[in-house]
């Protein structure tokens, strides 16, 4: 039987046995509550050219309008758009070349479809800002505010829910920093630390992503996945991103193309230790995983 998200939940490496922990589980869009008691689904649009899965590319704003609505259709909860590549190595561009490619698609997007909940993948504060003040709701930042030393004063002056992601070196040198003791201990003492500097700044809608590969290897980032129930010990809820990632299909074989079902089954795990949110790049399924793990509990 699965757990309901308010039970206890098996003790992080740094909390005592059967310590008690309220999980927040609602998120403010701008006077819009958003209750994730129920798991949602994030669709991925990236308008890059160089994203690791390509089925995710959208390079122009007729392409991506039509990607929303389609995840829109298949039931998306939420829309993940980004326009900063971070597969390992990536090409780094400018903060105006970032800026460029996100605002013409958050202004289309949230004029056609006005009742979207638009979530911005950057960790710029100045990207974040001006795509907030375009329509957008969310912060998704990969380096949980590491990359930029002005955004967490601008999520507390926006008051928007943020993404903090666990993430080492930059997506250019990441691959080279997946060293830990213990993965999940560092990655959640990370949390820890980063999240209590928030709140301190008054930011009250925080949502945690472990960075599944990350700076992690393929065996971390399982590790993490196989502990992600520890997380939910800091009280906030839990994003999951694996979808189409190297640590599927580097088991299962073939490429990014070919790793659908191995989103899926992960993606169950993921919900059965307590995800809150899937970011995908398959909304029907993940919809559906949803469905058929609530119809088991």
């Amino acid at each position: 039987m699965r757990y309901l998200l308010s039970d206890v939940i098996p003790p992080s490496p740094t909390m005592a046995k059967d310590t008690f922990f309220h999980k927040n589980l609602t998120l403010n869009l701008r006077g819009k509550l958003i209750d994730l008691t129920r798991p949602k689904a994030m669709g991925i649009i990236n308008i890059t050219p160089d994203s690791f899965y390509a089925g995710s590319r959208h390079q122009n704003v007729d392409d991506a309008i039509a990607q929303a609505g389609k995840m829109l259709a298949d039931g998306a909860d939420m829309l993940d758009i980004g326009a900063y590549s971070s597969r390992p190595g990536a090409t780094d561009i400018s903060v105006q070349e970032e800026t460029d490619r996100l605002l013409p698609v958050i202004e289309a997007i949230t004029k056609v479809y006005p009742d979207a909940v638009l979530s911005v993948d950057t960790f710029r504060a100045s990207v974040a800002e001006s795509t907030i003040n375009a329509g957008a709701h969310i912060i998704n930042d990969i380096s949980g505010g590491a990359l930029d030393p002005d955004m967490f004063a601008t999520v507390a002056k926006l008051q928007v829910p943020y993404i903090l992601m666990h993430m080492k070196g930059t997506p250019q040198n990441m691959v080279q920093q997946a060293h830990y003791a213990d993965v999940v201990t560092e990655v959640y003492d990370h949390f820890k630390e980063r999240c209590q500097k928030l709140q301190a700044l008054g930011v009250k809608d925080i949502i945690i992503d472990p960075g599944f590969g990350f700076a992690k290897t393929h065996e971390q980032s399982y590790e993490l996945l196989r502990r992600l129930h520890d997380f939910s010990t800091l009280g906030f809820p839990l994003l999951v991103g694996i979808s189409r990632k190297r640590m599927i299909y580097q088991l299962t074989g073939g490429t990014a193309a070919d790793a659908l079902n191995g989103t899926t089954v992960l993606s169950t795990i993921a919900l059965t230790k307590g995800a809150n949110i899937l970011r995908v790049h398959d909304v029907k399924e993940a919809i559906e995983t949803v469905q058929l793990w609530e119809r088991c509990g």
